[in-house]
């Protein structure tokens, strides 16, 4: 099973990060995606992927840290981006919940850090928080004129917890769609019947660690090793068995990041 989205980086895991890597590969996680959120995290992920096996790395910066955007953390994030097991770009987007970075100011990153992804021919990891409408419509234009190593790969809308309009959206224009701990919680039905329409072919799995843990372990940090709990769920959704969901988000994973 991939992992397809843990801040393995983050002060959460600095105890024991090691740790937390061995007992994913126990629990069949052999390979883990750690997004970026800045220039020092980038920095920090292409070191991790570089010590752990099985760890891979993304790029890039959130848009909650783009207040200060220019063209210098452009150049930074393409230097960073042909780093060795660097498979994406991410993750970039626009999130209007918190207010750490004006609107116009996240679309201007957000706009040339997919246009970095297209001509560097990477995917992108898409965070969308309050703001589909405008996300979705950046993607559309986005993704008209991808180059042929993309248009079937063009990346994954992380942790999805849209409707099933932007779902749709979504899926046309060639997205894959994250789910993460929530899909097990009581109250995530109609993220369940969401689930349940995605073609199979386009779900992926994610912790978010430390974020996001599933049930039974919510109210604790979430990590890798609880991958599991997720794929065991969404084979429930979809009607298939455990081992054939992990199979199937595996070559998902696989076929979107090249890992």
């Amino acid at each position: 099973m991939i992992d397809t989205h843990c801040h393995l980086n983050f002060d959460a895991f600095d105890g024991d990060r090691e740790a937390v890597v061995v007992r994913a590969h126990a629990a069949g996680v052999d390979r883990i995606i750690v997004p970026a959120v800045d220039l020092p995290t980038s920095a920090a992920v292409i070191a991790l992927a570089q010590a752990q096996r099985g760890v891979y790395a993304a790029v890039g910066i959130h848009p909650n840290s783009t207040a200060n955007w220019s063209a210098e953390h452009l150049a930074a994030i393409e230097d960073y981006s042909r780093a060795p097991k660097v498979v994406a770009i991410g993750e970039i987007g626009l999130d209007y919940h918190w207010n750490y970075s004006p609107p116009a100011t996240q679309k201007i990153a957000f706009q040339a850090q997919l246009e970095l992804a297209k001509r560097l021919q990477l995917p992108v990891i898409i965070h969308n928080r309050e703001s589909s409408e405008d996300v979705m419509a950046m993607l559309e234009s986005w993704a008209r004129d991808l180059p042929p190593a993309l248009q079937n790969r063009p990346g994954v809308m992380h942790s999805f917890s849209g409707s099933m309009a932007i779902a749709e959206r979504a899926l046309a224009a060639g997205f894959y769609l994250g789910f993460t701990g929530p899909i097990t919680y009581k109250n995530a039905e109609e993220t369940r019947k969401i689930a349940a329409e995605v073609p199979i072919e386009r779900l992926l799995v994610e912790t978010d660690a430390p974020y996001l843990t599933p049930i039974p372990h919510r109210g604790k940090r979430n990590e890798p090793a609880y991958i599991p709990l997720v794929v065991e769920r969404l084979a429930a959704v979809k009607g298939v068995t455990t081992d054939e969901m992990a199979h199937i988000t595996t070559e998902n994973a696989e076929r979107l990041f090249l890992v």
